[in-house]
């Protein structure tokens, strides 16, 4: 998707007549949804910048020109792309456009400085670490770039930088990315314009623009199908921005707590789909090849088991055991056992372990004792259990016990969901989880159904599956779980009348359903699927969500009485109501948010309340309503009254 094409001749006659800015925010409204005014401020600086390097005759007046490319599978946009020919073969520009004034060499990290951002100094990838791993994601996920051979030559323009000497932003740590994407400074229009004329010497009239736009977006790779190759050493997922920077930042404290004895916990906040259990597996590999003692450790045993089946017949079983750990392993460990462990879905912990929950003192408090770093993984509006109690709270209170050093960090990018941060921003307020500014816009390119009929919702489901096997249906737990029929699918557990719909819970005589053939006739439950994904997901909404007195209500009460996840939830509301009824409430608006968040592609929704099904289909439809000139409008009204245009 982008944002804004044009001819070079119509883009510099648009900067001319002062229309671009608008023109872009139109388009951005239309495509993505709102905009914010510090988007709107680099657009009118930098592209007065590009202006002045593509005003020479040498480029032609025909080359393709893109504003704000969407990266596939990510929310990420590259700011600049200019397209022609280079010669016989077709050429691609990639810009990174940065407003900074200074930069920091961070010595120990690859590829990372500090600069000015977000209202402070903060670590970042480099431009041209940025600018070439936009380039890698463009060309590993378009299949027009691969089949037409089409050169992608990314580089960076810091249009604001002057050169200091000795300079941090050139320093030779910096080689290798800079050889392959150069970065640009005050100064340097002149070079920058050399640049895109050694690649585009003759114009296409947009034709290369029209290709990567309508590409076909090839299958985004999956963690558990990738798994494999990345324990040899392949690197399997580029790595943008803050996935970068939380990558780096774990390497360094692993080496520092190894080399110096202090006890150190990494944070790392983030929502569904910002990458964490990639990241969390990249560092699980490059650890173990520098031959640190490291464990990957998460509470759900629905990821382990998959991987475990994906890497069987490769690795010995003891191999495999000694990598993926469940949570509650670390109850007799002695102290800095482990160099590192890598705890993901740290929002699962628990405080006792075992079968009785009568082991051990607090997970968090073990898995810190047993390591010299221990990293956190957490997304606490994940929490879809009563017994879950890994917080950042309780994280920080046994860290400061243990004598550790805390390290806070934070993923935000989406890379599922079609990349939208739309959808979850949507999703949140629908759910009335959060409120949001996103209350109308659900990105463009993302697939939200909402079925009358499960029997439809499954059908298209089913028919989906047939081309990655990729596609599931899920549910909430308002059908109780028959443990004398869980080894035959054909007794059904879900039943809804109305529809003769009938489906069996998944199987206990498997623990991969996620990737089973069969498994697509039958649904899953949050607890096979969370920290996994699929191109579409269907999700039936059981009886414990509904919407009542125009609010989005939950009620613990239709939970199948088979359900675990709010076990002993009676007697802490005589105990304690309040509380008892805050956290039934969380853990099913958690537990439903997670379910509808699976999907890579599409979420697809039946809904056996009415009423929630016919909110759903209003806020679809006041989303389809809310008209790219209201939103138009509005934003050009308050950046007027703020003196930004």
């Amino acid at each position: 998707m982008i944002i804004y094409e044009a001819i070079k001749a119509d883009f510099l006659e648009d900067v001319f007549n002062d229309q671009l800015t608008n023109n872009i925010i139109e388009n951005f409204h239309t495509k993505i949804g709102k905009v914010n005014e510090s988007e709107v401020r680099s657009w009118d600086n930098s592209m007065q910048y590009m202006y002045r390097v593509l005003m020479d005759e040498a480029i032609p007046n025909d080359s393709g020109v893109a504003i704000e490319f969407n990266i596939p599978y990510s929310s990420k946009r590259v700011d600049f792309i200019i397209t022609g020919m280079d010669n016989e073969r077709e050429s691609v520009v990639i810009v990174e456009l940065k407003q900074w004034e200074k930069v920091e060499k961070v010595v120990g990290k690859e590829a990372i400085v500090k600069t000015y951002l977000g209202g402070g100094i903060r670590e970042t990838p480099h431009p041209s670490y940025q600018a070439w791993s936009y380039a890698s994601l463009i060309k590993d996920y378009n299949e027009n770039v691969q089949k037409d051979n089409i050169d992608l030559y990314p580089c960076a323009y810091l249009h604001n930088y002057i050169t200091q000497k000795p300079d941090d932003l050139t320093d030779n740590v910096y080689d290798y990315y800079i050889e392959d994407a150069p970065v640009f400074v005050k100064g340097d229009a002149k070079k920058l314009r050399e640049f895109i004329k050694r690649h585009i010497k003759y114009g296409d009239n947009k034709e290369t623009l029209y290709k990567i736009e309508r590409g076909k977006i090839k299958p985004s790779k999956s963690l558990q199908d990738s798994l494999n190759s990345m324990l040899k050493g392949n690197e399997e997922f580029t790595m943008i921005d803050e996935q970068k920077v939380v990558y780096e930042e774990a390497l360094a404290l692993s080496k520092k707590a190894v080399e110096t004895g202090q006890k150190q916990v990494l944070v790392v906040e983030g929502g569904p789909g910002t990458g964490k259990s990639v990241v969390a597996v990249n560092l699980l590999v490059k650890i173990t090849n520098k031959e640190q003692v490291v464990q990957y450790v998460t509470k759900n045993a629905a990821p382990r088991h998959i991987y475990e089946q994906k890497l069987k017949g490769n690795y010995r079983k003891t191999e495999i055991t000694n990598l993926f750990k469940g949570s509650g392993s670390y109850t007799d460990t002695k102290e800095d056992e482990f160099d590192v462990l890598i705890v993901d879905e740290a929002h699962r912990l628990n405080e006792k372990s075992g079968m009785f929950k009568n082991m051990g003192e607090h997970q968090v408090k073990e898995l810190i004792k047993s390591s010299k770093l221990a990293i956190f993984f957490i997304d606490e509006n994940q929490k879809v259990h009563i017994d879950d109690v890994g917080d950042i709270g309780v994280i920080n209170k046994y860290a400061k016990e243990l004598k550790s050093e805390v390290t806070s960090l934070e993923l935000t990018s989406q890379f599922r969901c079609n990349g939208s941060d739309g959808y979850l921003a949507w999703l949140d307020d629908v759910l009335e989880v959060r409120e949001t500014a996103n209350v109308n816009f659900i990105g463009k390119d993302y697939d939200f159904r909402v079925y009358d009929d499960p029997n439809e919702m499954r059908a298209e489901i089913i028919k989906l599956n047939k081309v990655r096997n990729k596609s599931r249906i899920v549910s909430g737990y308002c059908w109780s779980w028959n443990k004398d029929t869980r080894l035959d699918s054909d007794i059904p557990d879900i039943v809804i009348p109305e529809f003769n719909f009938e489906m069996s819970w998944n199987l206990d005589n498997t623990a991969t359903w996620a990737i089973d053939e069969e498994s697509v006739k039958e649904s899953g439950v949050i607890h096979t699927c969370q920290g996994l994904e699929f191109d579409y997901v269907g999700v039936i909404i059981g009886d414990d969500l509904r919407y009542e007195d125009g609010k989005v209500i939950t009620d613990h009460s239709k939970r199948a009485k088979t359900d675990r996840s709010l076990w002993g939830i009676k007697k802490m509301i005589r105990e304690n109501p309040g509380k008892a009824t805050q956290i039934a409430d969380q853990v099913i608006r958690n537990t439903y948010r997670t379910l509808l968040t699976r999907g890579q592609k599409g979420c697809f929704v039946y809904c056996t309340d009415k009423d929630l099904s016919a909110y759903f289909k209003e806020r679809l439809k006041r989303m389809r309503d809310y008209t790219k000139d209201e939103f138009f409008n509005k934003e050009i009204a308050v950046a007027e009254s703020k003196e930004e245009y």
